[in-house]
């Protein structure tokens, strides 16, 4: 009730006591004019944090930074890339992903795109050579800009295999666009992910077991184990 001055619906949408915008006429915009006022009556929304996050990483932007970041890995300065794409949710072990990130060493960059990035994207991560330590692709559908990442770090250092490139994933899964970005990994033949905070519960054991069996796909575990696992 101490908002309920503020709700408004329309279309379909209607409660008992709250303000209802009426459909548009024919031929005429909807009147959201009583909304707009109410807004104009009330005070600013109060800043609740301050800062900057650096984003815009999808393929093109890694690409045009090729040459350093390839110079970076054959020098030593970046030993590992870690794929930290995926989903967010609320549940509290996902604070997994923000204590594995901080506790990643510091020649590691991690790829990332989807929501799950909030649980680190505000870290104070540092840059290697000028090369952020998060380089954020964006949103989940940009997952496709990581493949297209890895595609191309293995065409530059003559790889046959994808498996051989200095990358290790860590995936974050929550919903189905997750588990269609896992699919992707496993038909570029993307071996050894770890899929995170729990495997998928619609996984039965028969697909579970070829998963294992022919990826090496397994469950998160403890941040230090896991980073002995993938990093050394």
């Amino acid at each position: 009730d101490s908002y309920k001055d503020r709700v408004f619906t329309t279309n379909n949408v209607g409660f008992d006591g709250l303000k209802h915008i009426a459909d548009a006429e024919k031929g005429k915009a909807k009147d959201f004019s009583a909304v707009i006022e109410l807004a104009k009556t009330l005070p600013s929304p109060t800043e609740i944090e301050t800062g900057t996050i650096v984003g815009g990483f999808a393929h093109e932007q890694v690409f045009a930074l090729a040459d350093k970041v390839v110079d970076a890995v054959k020098t030593g300065a970046i030993k590992k890339f870690v794929v930290m794409g995926g989903c967010d949710g609320r549940q509290k072990g996902r604070n997994y992903y923000t204590d594995f990130a901080e506790a990643l060493p510091q020649d590691s960059v991690i790829l990332t795109a989807g929501c799950a990035k909030f649980r680190y994207n505000k870290l104070d991560l540092g840059d290697i050579g000028g090369i952020p330590r998060v380089l954020d692709a964006g949103q989940c559908n940009d997952s496709y800009s990581l493949a297209l990442i890895a595609l191309k770090l293995k065409e530059v250092f003559e790889l046959e295999d994808i498996n051989d490139l200095p990358i290790v994933y860590n995936i974050a899964w929550y919903e189905q666009k997750a588990v269609t970005v896992l699919l992707a990994l496993l038909y570029l033949g993307v071996k050894n992910i770890h899929l995170g905070p729990t495997l998928p519960a619609f996984l039965s054991p028969n697909v579970l077991k070829v998963l294992i069996e022919n990826f090496n796909i397994s469950p998160i575990g403890t941040v230090e184990g896991d980073i002995e696992k993938m990093i050394g």
